[in-house]
């Protein structure tokens, strides 16, 4: 005879119990992105919405701001700034080209040439991170300085006709005009170039140069086809982590340029510290920020790639 105790209520109590367990495994991921989530919202999200409402204000220091969803102010600084948005593209986009052309056989170099010297030259790659932003930035001032070794060998080589001609120098001086500006920007934000590139190199299995090699392939060849595009995660990453910031760069206008090369980075700058118009400095942020994602979605689009490393 079955008794009430001999009945297997017991699974069906612990099954609960079993369903909580569960339960709480499924939240853990969540509780774990909680910290960065709630990161992201004090420092990200909160600050946008305040330079939000800041660029629709009107007002002044002395009678204060305040929301009147005055959105011209959008259309004025884009009226007046648009040069320093257009120089601000260009110095950026030069200076990534030069960080892409100089960081690609270096990146190569590191990761199928370097054996043994791999990690001493990965430390030197990133060795300028040791010392600071500004310190590297003012050295320059000395590298490029009228009459130094750099100017006259770029003399001698007849580079400043060269530059002279596209406006970028002025006669035998570099020190404060857009080749300044560039070699700056360039210097500071190669290692951002190198690091992606190095990596996306470094996952290629190196069989497939070999097969390539065994179907007659030319290095060149092996190149184009083979080693280039599965590289281009490395190319697209290693372009915005240079191309971005440097658009928003103001410390090496400020250093090697002049007034005639001022980025949108240095009107920010100004408009936020100087001027004291935080409407339309914050417009100008927003604008920066819309300029900057709609040329990174074209290019990404235009790369044919979104596996970015």
């Amino acid at each position: 005879m079955t008794t009430a105790t001999d009945t297997p209520p017991r699974a069906g109590a612990a099954a609960p119990a079993v369903r909580r367990r569960s339960a709480r495994r499924r939240l853990v991921p969540y509780w774990l992105l909680l910290p960065g989530v709630l990161w992201l919202l004090v420092f990200f999200a909160l600050p946008m919405v305040y330079q939000a409402s800041t660029s629709v204000q009107t007002g002044s220091l002395e009678e204060g701001f305040r929301v009147t969803w005055h959105f011209a102010t959008y259309w004025e600084a884009l009226r007046e700034y648009h040069p320093q948005f257009a120089k601000s593209l260009l110095y950026a986009g030069t200076a990534t080209l030069l960080c892409l052309l100089l960081g690609y056989p270096l990146a190569y170099l590191i990761a199928f040439r370097a054996g043994r010297w791999r990690h001493v030259l990965l430390v030197l790659v990133i060795a300028p991170f040791f010392t600071s932003f500004l310190i590297r930035t003012l050295a320059w001032k000395t590298i490029l300085a009228d009459g130094g070794a750099v100017v006259g060998a770029l003399d001698a080589l007849h580079v400043l006709d060269v530059t002279g001609r596209l406006g970028w120098t002025e006669g035998d001086r570099v020190l404060a005009t857009p080749l300044a500006v560039v070699c700056g920007l360039t210097y500071n934000f190669l290692p951002f170039m190198i690091l992606p590139l190095y990596t996306s190199l470094e996952r290629i299995d190196g069989r497939l140069h070999e097969a390539a090699g065994d179907l007659y392939a030319s290095p060149a060849a092996t190149f184009r086809k083979v080693t280039l595009p599965l590289s281009m995660p490395g190319v697209v990453s290693g372009t915005l982590l240079t191309f971005i910031p440097a658009c928003g760069d103001y410390v090496n206008a400020e250093l090697l340029g002049s007034t005639d090369t001022k980025m949108i980075g240095n009107v920010i700058q100004g408009q936020f510290l100087r001027v004291l118009d935080y409407p339309t400095a914050a417009a100008l942020s927003f604008l920066l920020m819309a300029v900057v994602l709609i040329t990174v979605t074209v290019y990404i689009r235009r790369a044919g790639t979104e596996d970015l490393v």
